[in-house]
């Protein structure tokens, strides 16, 4: 299992004191219904109740880590409320590292499914020269796992695992394309499996599901284009032609109102700070936006 965020005690310290927390994991459990496939699909190995238990022990003593930093803070300062004010700003950071926590599994997996589809094309590709090779399908899947895939190297390392145990092999696959988070990476699972059950021509079989993804593939990139078409004439209203005419009008309201050097400095410094930080966002945003399957 992956260290919960913020959760800064020991892992043996953190389950022990999570114990005491189950009666209140257990009905927060049936609200949040989600967790459960989300969890699933992040592969983490933990049950719902348990993850909702460890995250509201790492909560409560980032609370009271918090409040005791700030009320020791507040009363070497003499404030008034130096009690209050510490419970207040402890309570609304714990609700929010509590509400990213409970997030937590799900931003894991849109990661395993951005890692899935950007390796998915390739190792399908790989999966149909095997094929054409004559290559057996279960020394396929062996070969795929120990391969350079990413993630889809480490879902058929889990399938072959499985077969490994005596697990059949449509069976193993069908449990993977069960809990995958990635439609595409289930479509092509479920179409090897469909084939296996109707006896199909299976190097026919994973061109269809190459075929299937390269369509997708086409539709993302003129949607990607799109996207990019609005950003780049924001990018230039706002990191090119705002900051030189920002830097033209206070150099000439500094010549009329006589600023001090050291305040011209500051708010130069300034936009050119805000024009950087705005640059890294963008580029953050393209980042995020760029489709799946491109490799």
């Amino acid at each position: 299992m992956k260290k919960i965020p913020f959760a800064f005690l020991p892992e043996p310290l953190l389950k022990q004191f999570s114990l005491g927390f189950r009666w209140i994991a257990e009905p927060l459990g049936k609200v949040l219904s989600f967790l459960d496939l989300n969890l699933k699909q992040a592969n983490l190995k933990i049950e719902k109740e348990e993850y909702i238990s460890l995250s509201l022990v790492s909560v409560v003593s980032v609370f009271i880590l918090i409040f005791s930093i700030l009320a020791i803070t507040f009363f070497s300062l003499k404030a008034k409320s130096f009690i209050l004010a510490p419970i207040g700003i402890a309570l609304i950071f714990s609700f929010f590292i509590f509400f990213y926590q409970i997030y937590y599994p799900r931003l894991l997996s849109d990661r395993r499914i951005r890692l899935l589809e950007r390796h998915l094309m390739p190792a399908l590709q790989d999966f149909s020269v095997q094929i054409n090779a004559g290559i057996p399908l279960f020394n396929i899947l062996v070969n795929i796992a120990h391969s350079n895939y990413g993630e889809v190297s480490n879902e058929f390392k889990i399938i072959v695992k499985e077969i490994n145990v005596g697990v059949p092999q449509v069976k193993a696959l069908e449990e993977s394309a069960l809990k995958n988070p990635s439609i595409f990476f289930r479509r092509s699972l479920w179409q090897i499996i469909n084939g296996l059950k109707a006896g199909s021509d299976m190097s026919t079989v994973i061109q269809e599901a190459i075929n299937a993804l390269s369509e997708e593939q086409i539709l993302q990139i003129q949607v990607y284009g799109g996207k990019l078409n609005p950003l780049a004439m924001f990018y230039m209203l706002i990191a090119i032609i705002v900051p030189a005419l920002s830097v033209t009008f206070i150099i000439i309201l500094s010549s009329f109102l006589s600023f001090s050097e050291f305040l011209t400095k500051t708010i130069f410094y300034s936009i050119l700070t805000a024009t950087t930080f705005f640059q890294i966002i963008f580029l953050g945003i393209i980042k995020t936006r760029r489709p799946n399957l491109l490799s």
